[in-house]
């Protein structure tokens, strides 16, 4: 045979030899998807059940696995979603709550509280711990009986019994998959791991505290007592939500704060200060950042008239603002500015000057700028409109340290924001997060305009209501947002539509390198620290023109705030 001839067969030979492993890797990989159909499937089957002691699950796996798998836990009355960011590929978690019937007992003892109806943190982990072991159990057996149909019964449609090559695809095919399902859900379902909580329908009623219960006010005048009136039930379930969140969230989310701010946006004329205060009170809030839109048609009269600047300092926390788009008539008209300035407690992050405040609250740097627009605009060309705001203010900024607030009223503007940590806005009427731009929903639902149409159909409509509460520890940072929305609050049935509870970090890390605080050099600086020791004081930075390319802040002493601790 020539030379040539040889060639021509080897390359036969190599050729064959590739597409023989390329349909090993095929059958292997089809080995594996059906391994690991068949383990979920048989946590479905034949499904894991554990107990506490008032408390039953079931526990399914889902179907298709995720880098952000979620915990999910449904209700007769609302769900429980714990969503988690995986190192790997994990599957979902299906977890259906009941109630024992032991649970009677309770339910018949006078002054039952939600500490009580809830498990113990041993039972949760007893329960958790068996759970793992139950679905894994499972899911290990499941995909071995699709390994062994494969093995005994199949040999890819040859009649004959399965070779040495056979059952090793097979063996190292279920092998791969129980490591990978196991190690992925070990090293996802986890506290540190953990990326946000959300409870939705009437979940979240009782979900900030137990003294919602048992004639304790809380948030919402009355909400446990309308509770109570759909069935004792009802509270077993909220218990259950509320423990789900205790065990989950991580124990970093809850070290020392350094400030609380109460997030929210889009008043519009609706004089709801009342509720505000009693969220201030309740929840050990520092200060108020308010996004925006304070009225509707952009003058003072309707302010004085709502009763709203009486309602802003009746808080006795900071309240710190930022125009917007409805809070002027014009494009030079600054009455409502000077009449919040005048408010002891009003922290105005643009003045009416148009210079800007640097404001530090318990070590904290808070700064913004105005809505350029008005009401009555033509309400077009939006981010052209709101560019140059920006940039007048990054212009000002620029010599200044990294803020860890930048608050304006539309979402436009934020992009060209040249650095701060977390970026605030309103405007849109509806809660967004994304990356570190919070988007804040409206806190009276749209205000009274919105409320009300005319006609022979005249109804109540609007958004809902939402605000959201900013967690920050002693490194300064943010270590969690809570964010809230509910319904019906003027139609006397105020109920929560959705509660979250997102991990602060992840918001944080989300800023562009160039945006975040620099870290201080090790030889020059030790670690940064916020407190409630620090002082409170506001810097003037002016605005930059021709004349003044750098300007440097002054220091203004401001007004003595009153102490909510």
């Amino acid at each position: 045979m020539s030379t040539r001839a040889r060639r021509v067969d080897t390359m036969r030979w190599d050729g064959r030899a590739w597409a023989a492993r390329a349909r090993q890797l095929v059958r292997w990989l089809a080995v594996v998807v059906a391994c690991y159909l068949g383990g979920v499937a048989a946590t479905n089957l034949s499904a894991t059940v554990v107990h506490t002691d008032n408390y039953r699950a079931v526990v399914r796996l889902g179907v298709l696995p995720s880098r952000t798998p979620v915990l999910h836990s449904p209700t007769v009355v609302g769900d429980v979603d714990v969503a988690f960011a995986s190192p790997l590929l994990a599957p979902s978690i299906d977890v259906s709550v009941s109630v024992r019937e032991g649970i009677t007992r309770l339910l018949t003892a006078d002054n039952v509280t939600v500490r009580e109806l809830q498990p113990s943190d041993e039972e949760l982990s007893r329960a958790i711990r068996d759970a793992a072991i139950g679905v894994g159990l499972r899911f290990v057996l499941g995909a071995g009986i699709i390994a062994l149909m494969l093995s005994s019964s199949l040999h890819y449609g040859r009649r004959r019994r399965p070779g040495g090559t056979h059952l090793t695809l097979v063996a190292t095919a279920v092998t791969a998959t129980c490591i990978v399902t196991v190690a992925g859900m070990a090293a996802t379902y986890q506290p540190r791991q953990f990326l946000a909580l959300t409870t939705t329908g009437v979940l979240g009623t009782v979900q900030r505290s137990a003294g919602m219960l048992k004639g304790t006010p809380g948030m919402l005048q009355g909400v446990e007592a309308r509770a109570e009136q759909v069935t004792p039930y009802l509270r077993n379930l909220l218990a259950v939500s509320q423990a789900l969140q205790e065990k989950f969230v991580p124990a970093e989310l809850d070290q020392p704060v350094a400030a609380r701010l109460l997030l929210v946006s889009d008043i519009h004329g609706a004089n709801q200060y009342s509720l505000m205060k009693s969220i201030v009170e309740k929840e050990g809030i520092d200060a108020v950042i308010d996004a925006g839109d304070l009225i509707n048609f952009g003058r003072v009269p309707e302010a004085r008239a709502a009763g709203l600047f009486s309602g802003i300092e009746s808080l006795g926390v900071p309240y710190i603002f930022v125009r917007g788009n409805h809070d002027a008539d014009s494009s030079t008209d600054t009455a409502l500015l000077s009449a919040l300035a005048r408010i002891p407690n009003a922290v105005l992050l643009q003045r009416p000057d148009g210079d800007y405040t640097d404001y530090s609250l318990h070590g904290l740097r808070i700064t913004g700028f105005n809505d350029p627009r008005w009401f009555g605009d033509d309400n077009k060309n939006f981010k052209d409109k709101e560019r140059p705001a920006a940039e007048a203010f990054n212009a000002a900024m620029k010599d200044q340290p990294v803020p860890d607030i930048v608050v304006t009223h539309e979402p436009y503007a934020l992009p060209d924001v040249a650095k701060g940590r977390i970026l605030i806005n309103g405007h849109i009427h509806t809660a967004a997060l994304d990356g570190n731009r919070i988007q804040v929903g409206t806190f009276t639902g749209g205000g009274v305009v919105s409320h009300f149409t005319e006609g022979e159909d005249a109804e109540l409509t609007g958004q809902p209501y939402a605000f959201d509460i900013a967690t920050f520890g002693q490194n300064c940072r943010l270590t969690q947002l809570a964010r809230y929305s509910y319904r019906n609050l003027l139609e006397g049935r105020p109920a929560y539509d959705s509660i979250q509870v997102i991990n602060g970090d992840r918001i944080e890390s989300s800023a562009a390198p160039d945006k975040q605080a620099a870290e201080p050099p090790p030889d020059e600086a030790s670690p940064r620290t916020c407190g409630a020791l620090d002082p409170t004081s506001a810097t003037i930075i002016p605005q930059v023109d021709a004349d003044s390319p750098n300007p440097v802040g002054r220091e203004q002493k401001p007004t003595p705030q009153p102490s909510t601790s």
